[in-house]
């Protein structure tokens, strides 16, 4: 878990576009972010297998 700390900077707004951090909104977590999904790898893994993303299957061949 991150530091409350470091959530509350991120949602500061960043003197500049390019410094803006981009968290999960589910744990906070800011590697492995998913723009598409605002989602971190790991939650993104768990809500797709309970099938709680729409149109979002587990790939098989």
């Amino acid at each position: 878990m991150p530091r409350k700390a470091l959530i509350a900077k991120a949602k500061k707004k960043p003197k500049y576009s390019t410094r803006i951090i981009r968290r999960c909104w589910r744990c906070g977590r800011n590697h492995g972010y998913m723009r598409d999904f605002g989602l971190c790898r790991i939650c993104f893994r768990e809500l797709a297998n309970n099938t709680d993303i729409p149109g979002v299957t587990k790939s098989s061949w």
